[in-house]
């Protein structure tokens, strides 16, 4: 099943009460979160007290990407802010397996994100041990961006490194990018500017294939 989850990087920021039960209402199945320091993508979000306060307001699962240098360090405050699913970037640790486990310990989904550039090959020694891999389709930090073409290759690397895991894929997502990341092996897209420009219900159904 194709689940859609919408980056609220794209909503806006003073109703994001009413934007979450919105999606909700509109059959967003996660809610993407993008957290960003400053080092490690040059851009700035949020951070996990924001996060507390939105769990109270959706029941939808909270896909946490952590686009910070050291995660290790915030781990337990996403997981106690309420993160169902916690995704840290190969690059951004040091010690990637630890990582992975320490987050596993806390009950919740483990996910490893790839930069563009980043290959599948440095998903070798890992990629049992997440229950996700997120590419991404476009360089991390802002939105608005165009998908990058060799990420359908990426996704098919992955699937064929390990077919039963969730592949999420994040930048440049629209109707017609979804179709074709779907095809690849794809079965979790996440859309900001898609899904906020205009019907929430619509564009959602329109990622899964419907109209």
């Amino acid at each position: 099943m194709i689940k859609v989850a919408p980056s609220v990087l794209a909503a806006d920021f003073s109703i994001l009460k009413e934007e979450l039960v919105s999606l909700e209402k509109a059959g967003a199945d996660y809610i993407h979160l993008d957290i960003m320091d400053g080092n490690f993508v040059p851009n700035i979000s949020f951070g996990a007290p924001v996060i507390k306060e939105l769990r109270k307001c959706s029941k939808l699962v909270f896909d946490v990407h952590l686009m910070v240098e050291m995660p290790e360090r915030y781990i337990e405050d996403f997981v106690n802010a309420g993160a169902d699913i916690i995704t840290v970037h190969v690059e951004s640790t040091k010690h990637l397996d630890r990582t992975i486990e320490l987050i596993k310990s806390y009950g919740i989904k483990a996910g490893v994100t790839l930069n563009p550039a980043t290959p599948v090959e440095s998903l070798k020694y890992i990629i049992n041990k997440v229950d996700m891999v997120l590419v991404m389709s476009v360089n991390p930090g802002f939105g608005g961006q165009s998908f990058i073409e060799y990420s359908l290759d990426k996704i098919k690397e992955i699937k064929n490194m390990r077919p039963d895991v969730d592949i999420e894929v994040d930048g440049g997502i629209t109707d017609i990018t979804a179709k074709r990341v779907i095809e690849a092996g794809a079965n979790v897209l996440v859309a900001g500017s898609y899904v906020f420009n205009g019907d929430y219900k619509e564009k959602i159904d329109s990622l899964r294939g419907g109209k």
